[in-house]
């Protein structure tokens, strides 16, 4: 079999849920960063939507306490927007790279959706500091204008709609200080896999229809980031009558992007600007020296979830063919992914926005 070995500058997530502390039985720091390198990425940010949810400088040091020198790829954090929090915002705005509002309903207890509560959380931001939002369909509409009312730079998640893609368009073209990301499962499924899918299928926002996921790939100069969304659950969670929202994404989304480069889809130096350039130049991350990942263009093989790092252990992509297999994350000059096994000890480290 012809080989074709491509290096890509180390790969960056800006949105993951490393699930620790409070539900370690689906992932924690040291399975979730696994997951990470043998998927190609050197730094992942996480979410603050846990248990108990990332909304003190507490919560904070408790999350940088325990990532401690368990985590294999470097890894930083974003900040709870609520009323309480938005206290602490001076004290935490240098140890975060965003502050997270979930603006509807998703997993956790975050949840704002009181207009004065939203205004007090944007005035209080500190300026020039990323915003990120979950804000489907109309909310986007608040969220935008909320963003220019307290000028402020607004961050827009998992983008999964037409008219989302198409008022993110807009907004920018207006002159808005607006940047959103898409995930791998909005631009490869759309709502008619969840029968076959069933809870395993379940996500926030859910699947769109196939208008919705051609938009997103119709305007991909508009994006300017693609995460993954990693939100791993147990089989016997997803498997129950009332599945939690998520699915894991860190192993299977470079795959599923080189696929769509051998198809035409995608370019490498499109790839590159979404998943490293343009997350790095947003969040205010280095480039760490000497950092990179090595995939084979040529390689051919189907996805199986008995290969994945992650502690959940499943992937909605089962039995996918994908063209591109990553063959050696390189960290800091360190390989700590050889296309097979994870080297030991990790050698991640917590990391903070230059901004």
């Amino acid at each position: 079999m012809s080989k074709e070995i491509v290096r890509l500058p180390g790969l960056v997530d800006t949105h993951v849920h490393l699930q620790e502390p409070g539900a370690t039985q689906k992932e924690d720091f040291e399975t979730g960063t696994r997951a990470a390198i043998a998927g190609g990425y050197t730094t992942v940010l996480d979410m603050p939507n846990n248990p108990k949810p990332t909304v003190t400088p507490d919560a904070l040091q408790r999350k940088i306490q325990l990532a401690g020198n368990r985590i294999y790829c470097d890894v930083g954090f974003h900040f709870g927007g609520n009323r309480e929090s938005s206290r602490y915002f001076e004290e935490v705005k240098n140890e975060v790279f965003g502050l997270k509002v979930y603006m509807n309903h998703t997993t956790g207890s975050l949840l704002v959706e009181d207009p004065e509560e939203l205004q007090t959380i944007f005035a209080r931001w500190p300026k020039g500091r990323i915003i990120m939002v979950h804000a489907e369909g109309e909310t986007l509409r608040t969220a935008l204008d909320l963003a220019k009312k307290n000028r402020q730079r607004l961050h827009v998640c998992h983008v999964s709609q037409k008219q989302e893609i198409e008022a993110i368009k807009e907004a920018k073209e207006g002159g808005a200080r607006v940047t959103c990301e898409v995930s791998a499962h909005h631009l490869f499924l759309t709502e008619k896999d969840v029968p076959a899918l069933g809870g395993f299928g379940i996500i926030r926002p859910p699947l769109g229809t196939e208008k919705d996921r051609q938009a997103l790939w119709d305007n991909l100069d508009v994006v300017d980031i693609i995460a993954s969304d990693h939100a791993p659950h147990t089989k016997e969670e997803k498997s129950s009558e009332k599945p939690p929202f998520g699915v894991p994404g860190l192993e299977t989304t470079l795959p599923l992007l080189l696929t769509a480069v051998a198809d035409g889809r995608l370019t490498l130096d499109k790839l590159f600007q979404l998943t490293s350039y343009k997350p790095r130049l947003i969040f205010g991350l280095i480039p760490n020296h000497d950092t990179y990942t090595e995939v084979d263009l040529k390689e051919s093989y189907v996805i199986d979830s008995s290969n994945l790092q992650t502690k959940a252990g499943w992937t909605p992509f089962e039995g996918v063919r994908v063209t591109g297999r990553i063959v050696r994350t390189v960290l800091r000059g360190d390989v700590v992914f050889d296309g097979e096994e994870i080297m030991e000890p990790p050698r991640g480290r917590v990391t903070y926005s230059l901004y």
